[in-house]
């Protein structure tokens, strides 16, 4: 079905239960349906939306498919083997753990450099990785590559980028442009509109699977207090996020140095939100001796190659 001008099918109907003290009145009122509804677009896997379909309006119910009759007759051998192809390249990212589908899938040129991240992102229970890479090396593309390996195992669907305000842009037409991966900018205004559409007391932390938001936004009371809302007291299972990518992690790192280091808002806020994500990436170019990233919690996994790859000979 189509619903506010999506694909949309249907995975749970619930009916009401409810009703009015007038018995005249109930008698007269139909009854309402909460529809729980699986998103069918390819950028939008996983995602979920529960609607009740008596108030909600411009809905369009598709006819129902039906298994094909043998009466029609069969396929040609090269459509079934097409067919089969199909099916057989979709089920490997999830059984085979060698085998990479984001290379493939994805709009780059990927040098092979790039995928050592995504290997070792894949060998760990839980994705705990620093990229140290030189400026110019593709951290970005090292990361969204990780990104949409995970999303297509079906190990990561909600998704927190944490980035410098002059880098938001960036970081959502890449996603976009090179891996269809739709990401959107949380910050003051996406709030306001939100407010309008939604209503007044709406979080913005839950209105999206994929969301990027810059470090300096972040850490101001109001965005922090609206996280505070979202995410236990303690970490539990499932996590408030599946992934966090944080760039230019030195950043957040605590100012100082040795044990008078003096955690920043940055830092305090990066240190509330980490515990609650299942895989975290972390992106920095600035060399560094690592131990204000320890104090901060960054994962021990690190990739450093502070020089580019040798030149492939001709």
């Amino acid at each position: 079905m189509t619903v506010r001008n999506r694909p949309w099918v249907v995975t749970d109907v619930v009916r009401s239960t409810a009703a009015s003290d007038d018995p005249a009145r109930a008698a007269e009122a139909a009854t309402s349906h909460l529809i729980t509804l699986s998103s069918l677009e390819s950028d939008g896997r996983d995602e979920e939306l529960r609607v009740v379909w008596e108030l909600e309006q411009a809905t369009d119910v598709h006819d129902q498919y039906e298994l094909p009759s043998p009466s029609d007759g069969f396929d040609e051998p090269g459509r079934l083997d097409a067919f089969l192809d199909a099916v057989r390249w979709g089920a490997i990212a999830s059984a085979d753990k060698t085998a990479l589908q984001a290379p493939f899938r994805s709009g780059v040129e990927i040098q092979d450099y790039q995928l050592d991240p995504v290997v070792r992102a894949l060998s760990m229970p839980r994705t705990n990785l620093l990229i140290a890479d030189d400026v110019g090396l593709g951290k970005t593309v090292e990361a969204g590559l990780v990104m949409q390996e995970l999303m297509l195992r079906h190990r990561a669907r909600s998704m927190l980028i944490v980035c410098p305000a002059g880098l938001t842009l960036q970081w959502r037409d890449e996603m976009r442009d090179k891996f269809g991966l739709d990401f959107r900018i949380v910050n003051t205004k996406m709030l306001r509109e939100l407010r309008r559409s939604a209503g007044l007391y709406v979080n913005p932390w839950t209105h999206h699977p994929r969301l990027i938001v810059s470090i300096d936004w972040l850490k101001r009371e109001r965005p922090m207090r609206m996280l505070r809302e979202l995410l236990p007291q303690v970490p539990e299972y499932p996590r408030a996020f599946d992934l966090l990518v944080v760039d230019e992690v030195h950043t957040c790192a605590p100012s100082g140095s040795g044990k008078y280091a003096v955690d920043s808002q940055r830092t305090r806020a990066v240190k509330l939100l980490a515990p609650h994500c299942e895989h975290r990436l972390f992106l920095s170019a600035t060399p560094h001796n690592g131990k204000c990233l320890r104090r901060s919690a960054a994962p021990p996994g690190a990739l450093p190659r502070d020089t580019p790859p040798p030149a492939r000979p001709r």
